[in-house]
């Protein structure tokens, strides 16, 4: 038998023994990997896509030890087998869980024990005498995160420290391209497989992922190209074409027909309640952190018997309190958990036998991955029940289940040359023990997203690394690496102190430490949210009533407080806008009505609102652009229906504006949602179809969206992402953080320094890039405008605001409204006007 077909027939004697029979996927992932491959498997949630390519790795493992002396593999008496494998997981969350999953089949397989196998964690949370350890020598399989992996790199004996690596495993890989931390991903892992190289090794590199809508792209990616460009060979292993979801919808007693935002969910507080009474367990995801802390209020509030059996998970609470309840949610403890993306990615609970989704997801592919949490094993069957916060939302949720009966899921790309992430790469190298500048250029051309890197941008960055560019050479500070011998290392011991703890991609807004006066943690809260706070006020947090007492070095100080009410702080998280899959999705269903077709129950329940919006106006559908002019006591109000996500309509609303406003003098206000974009005009605007054909032309579209969008201003604050990662600027260490008013202060410092005496900084021209291709997703609206050339605009006259319209409109009005009861109370008043009429 050959060492291929021995592999791959004692990694499905090992799934055997543990009852059950090898996919095809599986075998033929094995057979890739005995053959040194590298690839992408790509598998539904819970099919067993991490046994795919862990299996291989421990039959061979096995099968060698069969031939060494006494059977206990490579190592010696007293000493453990060396490293092997890297599990590169993208949430340190994930990572106790991903461990226990990798040692059960190394149990199993005899693997573990005196000189054998051994495995470890090293994330953010592991403690400094066990890095200290693992700095001398690493365990046989190690469950690490890119950042805790790019700090190893930058030890000097990194490369010994490696030399013994045959195999590298990126979990959820759909999560880290396309982001910043998977191109620090693809640089760790050109310089891993550059190491193996010198040694005449092939590193083998294997991603997972479960919701990736262009695989063939994202395995090229993972795997790297060649001095030419072209991508290493590599294999693309499909599981299942799709492993069955059970989407249900839950149906409000009744819909209002002028829908205003995010007002319903909450109504449904009994019905989501009776859902998970009906479970064994259930997870119920929300979008934000805010929603999370309402959801899991009103949960126990509706009906107290489940205080104690329903938990909360966050990205905020502190760390104990995660791992309380994901140890509760294994053991079968808790009937439902009120989580966030928190427990989103890997985490394997089979006690989970229904997710809910509170709110649309507004990706197909986040539903998939939430939806997966549930019926996590081979062959069985994912649950989720769907609630609607928004009367629009059931469209939405009917037009997720047409998608997912197609197979549709958005693509992830990935990010074009970020120079700030080889900056920090570069010293990361220096500190690493040192490289040649050729070589290591040559290296990090391999990672695919820098395969485009030119000569200039290399010397750029080396100038940035070594002088600090045009602007900073006077400063010994950020002359981080120097030049002796042909080789180049870091500049001194305390600049290399400093990168180790400034090394990663994730920056966000400022948090502070949220705890008890005898010091007892309970998360993170945002700084802006803390700064208005008054000693007294009281919030919510973890499902708790808390008083704020005072503020001090980056801790807000808290003790429980009595009543029931109380704000609940707001984080920065991600408002996601609704993606181009799941709009078309959304414009089809419209149309389907349009044509007498009701798809399903959620359709049905829809129909009087649809029904309305069709006799008042029209319905959207794809093909065409719906305007429709409102002529209101206030002026004229234009709606568009573009159906592009949110992000695209800010800057398409923007340079529409901005066009208007430049051919005639005039006064406009635009607001968006994910749907349309709102253009208010207090005076009569009457505009041809050859006119608003030239205010939606994609000519000039860059050179306008700079003019209306102050995007400087956009590009201060993007820059201080950029300024971080780069190392310019310096969030503090341990127990002396800055706050983030002070890391503004400082980016924009250097934004202004940068901006006057070297303007060709290459930073500076990063931000505004980021600018335009993540918050204004310029290509998006540059395909976007190129379609609506070509379709007819269909405008309607009316004299009162459109189903369609009214959150629009409502939304508008919140700014506008001095508190929120006044806004609702506004709001509630015209609803019901506009059904008199």
């Amino acid at each position: 038998m050959s060492e291929t077909s021995a592999i791959v027939a004692a990694a499905g004697g090992l799934m055997r023994r543990a009852g059950y029979e090898p996919a095809g996927f599986q075998v033929e992932a094995w057979r890739a990997y005995a053959e040194g491959r590298s690839g992408l498997v790509h598998a539904p949630t819970g099919t067993g896509k991490t046994l795919a390519v862990w299996l291989g790795a421990v039959a061979e493992g096995v099968l060698e030890g069969r031939k060494a002396e006494g059977g206990r593999g490579q190592g010696t008496a007293g000493k453990s087998e060396p490293l092997r494998a890297l599990w590169v997981t993208p949430l340190k969350a994930l990572a106790n869980d991903t461990l226990r999953s990798l040692v059960r089949p190394m149990e199993a397989a005899g693997l573990v024990g005196e000189g054998g196998w051994t495995a470890e964690l090293r994330t953010g949370d592991v403690s400094s005498s066990v890095k200290k350890r693992q700095r001398a020598q690493l365990p046989t399989v190690l469950v690490t995160t890119p950042e805790s992996l790019t700090l190893l790199l930058s030890y000097p004996h990194a490369r010994e420290l490696f030399a013994t690596l045959r195999l590298v495993v990126v979990d959820e890989w759909h999560e880290l391209m396309g982001s910043k931390r998977g191109t620090q991903t693809e640089l760790a892992l050109a310089r891993l497989r550059g190491w193996g190289a010198q040694r005449g090794r092939r590193l083998r590199t294997w991603g997972l992922s479960a919701t990736l809508g262009n695989i063939d792209r994202a395995a090229r990616c993972l795997v790297g190209v060649d001095r030419a460009g072209r991508a290493r060979p590599h294999r693309v292993v499909r599981g299942p074409s799709e492993k069955a979801v059970r989407l249900d919808i839950l149906l409000p007693e009744s819909i209002e027909r002028f829908p205003w935002a995010g007002h319903m969910g909450l109504t449904m507080v009994g019905q989501v309640v009776d859902r998970i009474r009906s479970a064994r367990t259930s997870l119920v995801f929300t979008n934000t952190r805010a929603q999370c802390e309402r959801w899991f209020e009103a949960i126990v509030k509706f009906d107290p018997s489940l205080i104690g059996s329903v938990a909360i998970h966050h990205g905020s609470l502190e760390k104990a309190l995660r791992e309380r309840v994901e140890a509760m949610l294994s053991a079968g403890e808790l009937s439902a958990v009120v989580c966030t993306s928190s427990l989103d990615l890997g985490v394997d609970f089979p006690t989970v036998d229904r997710v809910m989704q509170l709110g649309s997801p507004k990706g197909l592919g986040r539903l998939i991955q939430r939806a997966g949490r549930s019926g996590h094993r081979p062959g069985g069957v994912s649950e989720v029940v769907c609630v609607a916060s928004h009367a629009f939302e059931l469209v939405e949720f009917s037009a997720a289940r047409a998608a997912l009966d197609k197979g549709q899921v958005e693509p992830r790309e990935p990010l074009d040359c970020p120079l700030d992430v080889l900056a920090q790469h570069v010293v990361t190298c220096a500190a690493g023990g040192e490289f040649v500048a050729e070589k290591l250029f040559d290296e990090v051309r391999t990672a695919a997203s820098y395969s485009g890197l030119t000569d200039e941008q290399w010397g750029w960055v080396m100038d940035f690394a070594s002088k600090g560019g045009a602007a900073l050479g006077a400063y010994p500070e950020y002359h981080r690496i120097k030049r002796q011998a042909g080789r180049w290392g870091v500049a001194s011991p305390q600049i290399e102190r400093t990168h180790r703890m400034t090394i990663g991609t994730i920056t966000g807004d400022a948090v502070v430490t949220l705890a008890y006066g005898g010091g007892r943690r309970l998360g993170t809260i945002e700084e802006s949210f803390v700064a208005r706070l008054r000693p007294g006020d009281r919030f919510v947090f973890a499902g708790r009533l808390l008083e704020f007492v005072r503020l001090r070095e980056m801790t807000a100080q808290v003790k429980p407080a009595k009543g029931k009410k109380g704000a609940v702080p707001r984080w920065a998280g991600t408002r996601f806008p609704l993606s181009t899959r799941l709009a078309e999705s959304v414009l089809a269903r419209f149309g389907e009505f349009g044509e007498g077709v009701v798809a399903d129950e959620a359709m049905a329940m829809m129909s009087p609102l649809l029904e309305l919006q069709r006799s008042l106006s029209r319905l959207p559908r794809r093909g065409e652009l719906l305007i429709e002019r409102v002529r209101l006591r206030d002026g004229d109000h234009f709606y568009l229906y573009p159906f592009l996500g949110r992000l695209v309509h800010e800057g398409l609303g923007a340079l529409i504006s901005h066009r208007l406003t430049s051919a005639a003098e005039r006064s406009l206000v635009v607001n968006v949602n994910d749907y349309g974009i709102e253009l208010s005009c207090p005076e009569p605007m009457d505009l041809a179809d050859d006119e608003w054909r030239a205010v939606l032309d994609e000519t000039e579209l860059l050179e306008d969206l700079l003019a209306c969008m102050n995007t400087t201003v956009l590009a201060r604050r993007a820059f201080r992402e950029v300024a971080r990662v780069a190392g310019l600027v310096v969030p503090g260490f341990p127990g002396m953080q800055k706050s983030g008013r002070h890391l503004q202060a400082s980016s924009e410092m250097f934004f202004d320094v940068l901006t006057e005496f070297d303007p060709e900084n290459l930073l500076l021209r990063q931000a505004e890039r980021e600018v335009l291709e993540r918050q204004l997703e310029v290509e998006r609206l540059r395909g976007a405008m190129r379609a609506l050339a070509g379709r007819p605009l269909v405008r309607v006259e009316l004299d009162r605001l459109t189903p369609l319209s009214f959150p629009l409109w409502a939304d508008r009005l919140r700014a506008e409204a001095i508190s929120s009861e006044s806004w609702e109370a506004r709001v509630r008043r015209a609803a019901a006007e506009l059904e008199e009429l």
